[in-house]
């Protein structure tokens, strides 16, 4: 059952470099009324309601509890299954993360979804955290599975945070529920955010009845995503997920402790970038140019993933209320009957890409068809910064010229504007290619955000969710960036500026991450900064603001986080012109 059709790239992370803290009870805002453990088979009629503030069940459905599942090495997990009633044989589709199973009804479930604006009649309850729901799935002849994995609540083992380890136990459950007698042995995988992650991983271990995936916005790189996004340790979502998840009876990884031994790219972080080359099963790819943890990993993976059978949806909003939106489900929905039930659908006519262009200001575009991300037409061009004038220029100044913050100042940052005459769209991937200097300092942590402004100076911003209250408001004039949107934004370590040549692109560059390169006195260096895609639409006599700061001019992902804090002194210089031109690549639609 465990034999793998596939050469895996082994990498070594010896046991001193995993670190592991004791793990802890699962506490009462996160439990469910399906949390209890409670092996047995029961038939849940149709017209069940759980809770009478979620959806009823509108067929029959069996529920398996807590079914204990051994992998490879040993270690025992639980699943629950829910499947239509009756003797149909029926694919799966699994729920990979570790929130508890039996969460879906919980208090801290339904706070989130109160934070986004989602109603809780939306879903049944009986789905996991950012999971599909088997009130829909059961009911069109699909069956769900929930797994409480490696170390959470009643599981067995070690907990792990998102690394290849995962994919193999995933591998082993997938494998698992195609000998059930219930199952055809077609098995899917979608969710959100840690659901999206893991199916990274488990594709790459290629399961033999992995059929198809749907990746809905996800980091693909722990390090590069998750704790030391442009080399800054900015750990404070990874506190939250190391502390708020992963509860259970034995130990879960430290990550906070392995981020302050190790900095620096290893095999520790290696083991956690899933193998894209061996991922080649369909895949239905959804991602946002808003969240500002999921964005580029969500890109970055579709880039990479090696199967041809790949569709990217590019939304508007966040990904909780585009994920339960009723027409995208039924999008899903075939997708998923194409490749789990085999129906003949034409879902291979789809677009490959359909993306989104904001307008913030009420006209977004959704659903552009596309062949390509970015689309065909789409010219990557310069904008040089002129320290001058302030201004973003088409051709770089002929006059050398800086522009300089001191860090603990008001302002610390130096912006260039740049205003459109013609309608102008922008649809792909930005990047900072600027000559800095450290005066007073060997090092810069930078920040650096794309803004769009009206004709009037004013910076333009959306809301990503249905709640726009005025506690929303309140969470998101700083920080909350899930919920509003305000620009592509990017940050570098200027001592991390070291370029990969193996990742990097003309669009998009990657930095290794393997090496410490201070500052010298008088020392004007060279850097490349990677922003989020963009899809953004200027009408004439608007405004496009490139900001460069000392401070995290966004915020947290979400409120509750501690926020990262740069760490600089002394002042920056931004060099333009002559020698020193530096510029903001911006892809800009001109066909």
């Amino acid at each position: 059952m465990w034999t793998q059709g596939h050469e895996t790239k082994e990498l070594t992370v010896s046991d001193d470099q995993r670190m592991f803290v004791p793990s802890q009870p699962l506490p009462a805002a996160r439990t469910g009324l399906l949390t209890g453990f409670d092996p047995g088979t029961r038939i849940l009629e149709a017209g069940f309601r759980i809770a009478p503030q979620f959806r009823p069940l509108p067929v029959d459905v069996v529920l398996e509890k807590d079914v204990a599942v051994r992998l490879r090495d040993g270690v025992t997990i639980h699943v629950d299954v829910f499947r239509p009633a009756g003797a149909a044989k029926v694919p799966v589709i699994v729920a990979w993360s570790p929130y508890g199973k039996g969460q879906g009804t919980s208090l801290s479930v339904m706070g989130v979804f109160g934070l986004v604006g989602l109603d809780n009649a939306t879903v049944s309850g009986l789905e996991k955290f950012e999971a599909p729901d088997p009130a829909y799935w059961c009911a069109r002849g699909y069956a769900i599975c929930n797994p409480d994995i490696r170390g959470v609540v009643d599981s067995e083992g070690d907990s792990v945070l998102w690394d290849r380890q995962e994919g193999r136990d995933c591998y082993d459950l997938i494998e698992w529920l195609a000998e059930q007698e219930w199952c055809t042995g077609k098995v899917g995988m979608s969710g959100t955010s840690y659901l999206a992650v893991s199916q990274w991983f488990t594709a790459a271990e290629q399961p033999t009845h992995l059929s198809a995936i749907n990746p809905w916005e996800g980091v693909s790189d722990v390090y590069r995503d998750l704790v030391m996004r442009g080399g800054m340790p900015d750990t404070g979502f990874a506190q939250q997920l190391q502390d708020g998840s992963f509860f259970g009876r034995n130990r879960k990884e430290d990550i906070l402790a392995e981020v302050e031994r190790y900095p620096l790219m290893t095999d520790l972080w290696r083991n956690k970038i899933p193998d894209f080359d061996l991922v080649d099963v369909p895949a239905y790819v959804v991602a946002s140019y808003s969240n500002t943890l999921h964005t580029a990993g969500t890109f970055r993976a579709w880039r990479r993933i090696a199967t041809q059978e790949k569709w990217l949806r590019i939304h508007n909003g966040q990904e909780w209320p585009d994920y339960y939106d009723d027409a995208n489900v039924e999008d899903l929905r075939r997708f998923f009957d194409r490749y789990l039930l085999d129906q003949d659908n034409d879902w291979e006519s789809t677009p490959r890409v359909r993306y989104s262009v904001l307008d913030l200001e009420g006209g977004d575009r959704v659903g552009v068809p596309a062949a390509t991300f970015p689309p065909e037409g789409v010219t990557s061009t310069r904008f040089y910064l002129d320290a001058r004038s302030r201004a973003l220029t088409s051709d770089a100044p002929d006059a050398a010229a800086s522009a300089a913050y001191v860090v603990d100042s008001n302002p610390s940052a130096v912006s260039f504007l740049t205003r459109f005459d013609a309608e102008t769209v922008m649809v792909g991937y930005p990047k900072a290619h600027l000559w800095v200097e450290a005066r007073g300092a060997d090092d810069m942590d930078l920040f650096v955000l794309v803004q769009k402004l009206d004709a009037y100076g004013t910076p333009l911003q959306a809301f990503t969710v249905p709640n726009q209250s005025a506690v929303a408001h309140d969470l998101t004039d700083h920080g909350a960036t899930i919920l509003r949107y305000k620009g592509s934004d990017g940050r570098l370590r200027v001592s991390a500026r070291h370029l990969d040549p193996a990742l990097s692109t003309d669009d998009v560059p990657a930095h290794s991450f393997d090496r410490v390169e201070k500052l010298t006195p008088g020392e004007i260096v060279e850097i490349e900064i990677e922003l989020f895609p963009i899809g953004l639409a200027f009408h004439p006599g608007e405004q496009l603001r490139f900001v460069i700061s000392s401070r995290n001019l966004l915020g947290t992902l979400m409120p509750a986080i501690r926020e990262y804090v740069g760490v600089n002194s002394g002042q920056h210089v931004v060099h333009t012109g002559g020698e020193h031109a530096s510029y903001l690549q911006l892809p800009v639609q001109t066909a």
